[in-house]
């Protein structure tokens, strides 16, 4: 009876995280689906902004959604191979000494709030590039991609050092019998054998930064039109939403509504990016 009560308490608390997306995606839909009553969907695509406050309204998504990429895409090669290279010397060649010093540093890191990193871009990346990059405006991509990246080098960093030292001891102990150096062994053989849980680690990091709101907010501005230079300001899909939910747009009007719209864009971009990692997993399991 202790095994069953277990076993249907464990099959309970499953189906509530399943249930919890279930009903975020109805709500979503069941929201948007008002919105494309009055806006063709083909009007997503139209125009070069995103303004749907104006009296004339211009509804291109690929504003946000291109806003969204570019800042993703500039923290992800910050913190990507910076992320890596620290988990592979703290696994592999730091001291305990040093690697009990490095640790709870890197976990800091991981506890200071958004909103601080924002600031940071506001105050210091920006004038720092600016004294290299002239036509960098005050609000622009780079500088908030730059803070994303700095903000989920330690998620990076402690999940695939967390990979990389779970591999088997008796791989690596093979490896050093024939011969292979610690380079050798540590880019030949640990890599590969923890390349599932690096992976993930990547694209919980990835995510992250698609869903950030307050460091794009304050770094990167608003600007609502289609720009794919990252030295300008842009808008993402969380800055549009964060601004619009401020309390301006009055409820159930068609702006209120662009939010659903914006939140279900963003839901399915993590969905699409969460099934793609997965195969890759699977893959490289496959091969291994």
């Amino acid at each position: 009876m202790k095994e069953k009560l277990i076993e249907f308490v464990l099959k309970i608390f499953a189906m509530i995280s399943i249930l919890i997306t279930v009903a975020i995606v109805v709500l979503l839909l069941f929201e948007a689906k008002d919105f494309f009553k009055e806006v063709s969907f083909f009007d997503l695509f139209k125009g070069d902004s995103w303004n749907p406050l104006l009296s004339k309204p211009t509804y291109n998504i690929m504003t946000l959604i291109i806003g969204t990429i570019m800042i993703a895409v500039i923290s992800c090669v910050i913190a990507i191979p910076l992320g890596l290279l620290i988990a592979v010397y703290l696994s592999e060649y730091a001291s305990k000494k040093v690697r009990s010093f490095l640790k709870p540093i890197l976990e800091i890191l991981a506890f200071i709030p958004s909103v601080v990193y924002g600031f940071f871009a506001l105050t210091f990346i920006t004038p720092l590039l600016k004294t290299f990059i002239h036509s960098l405006e005050i609000y622009n991509a780079l500088s908030a991609g730059i803070a994303i990246g700095i903000m989920i080098i330690p998620m990076i960093a402690s999940l695939s050092e967390d990979a990389l030292r779970s591999v088997p001891g008796s791989i690596k102990r093979g490896a050093y019998a024939l011969g292979s150096t610690k380079y050798e062994v540590t880019a030949k053989v640990l890599i590969p054998a923890a390349k599932s849980g690096i992976i993930s680690s990547f694209i919980l990091a990835i995510s992250r930064a698609i869903g950030e709101t307050m460091v794009v907010a304050i770094a990167s501005g608003s600007n609502p039109l289609l720009n794919v230079n990252p030295l300008k300001s842009v808008q993402t899909l969380t800055t549009y939403m964060a601004n619009v939910s401020m309390g301006d747009v009055s409820y159930n009007s068609i702006e209120y509504k662009t939010i659903f719209v914006c939140g279900a864009i963003l839901f399915f971009l993590t969905l699409i990016l969460n099934i793609v990692a997965r195969k890759i997993i699977n893959k490289s399991k496959h091969k291994l």
